[in-house]
């Protein structure tokens, strides 16, 4: 790995997102304007908003993040882009710890966006610190990046990209505990949602809602997914294709 190599990667991913008007509207505005509606939709019901407006943080940056890098990393195969870029002296770690790098700068300005505005626009209640829940949403924004980069290996084409995406998320979004308690879940449904990225997220998210520092339990959940993000970012290295087949 060399950090030079990475941090041109991540540069020129940047490059290229700043020509994306489009994405760059969907990963910095559509998460927040998917909060303000879910708090449309509570507006007489405030209480039920603050339950699940925490946990949004978490899900909606992660599946826009995993559409966008999953999609963008075989764009590169298929275009040929990436056998182009193997021919000189980077490694593939190289490769996928810059595209890591620049959507996690995109996940800083993202929420920045979506926290100030469920916090402050929004109302949203939490008990403990803003900088925190900005800290865990700008983790799990980078999480969905990972998983993307790491399940891109597995399709063809952009359409197969973008099918990934409801069978990698949506059973972790039905199992983090977002629409029932995962203390609540049937055993095997417990179990099955302890082993998934996205429990530990929301977990992260709701222990700032309700006070709890990273000194406490909230500290360890973020480790957990900062050592998810890491695990995919690894296993995408050992998998990724230079060229589509």
């Amino acid at each position: 790995m060399t950090p030079r190599v990475t941090f041109a990667v991540a540069a020129r991913v940047l490059a290229q997102l700043r020509r994306d008007r489009r994405t760059v509207v969907m990963l910095i505005v559509l998460p927040a304007l998917l909060v303000s509606l879910m708090y449309w939709m509570f507006t007489d019901s405030p209480n039920t908003f603050n339950r699940v407006g925490g946990p949004l943080l978490a899900v909606f940056p992660s599946i826009i993040m995993f559409v966008v890098t999953s999609v963008a990393t075989l764009r590169e195969r298929s275009s040929g882009t990436l056998s182009r870029l193997f021919t000189m002296p980077m490694a593939k770690l190289d490769f996928l710890l810059g595209y890591a790098l620049a959507f996690a700068l995109i996940a800083v300005v993202q929420a920045l966006v979506v926290v100030s505005i469920a916090l402050y626009l929004l109302d949203l209640q939490i008990q403990g610190a803003a900088w925190q829940l900005g800290v865990v949403a700008v983790l799990d924004g980078v999480l969905g990046a990972a998983l993307g980069l790491f399940a891109s290996a597995f399709a063809r084409t952009e359409f197969q990209a973008v099918q990934l995406m409801p069978a990698v998320m949506i059973p972790q979004i039905l199992l983090c505990g977002l629409l029932v308690p995962r203390d609540q879940l049937p055993g095997v449904l417990r179990a099955i949602s302890d082993v998934l990225p996205l429990s530990y997220a929301v977990d992260a998210v709701l222990g700032v809602a309700k006070g709890n520092g990273f000194a406490t339990g909230t500290g360890g959940d973020a480790l957990v997914v900062l050592a998810f993000i890491l695990a995919a970012l690894g296993l995408g290295a050992a998998t990724l294709k230079r060229r589509t087949a």
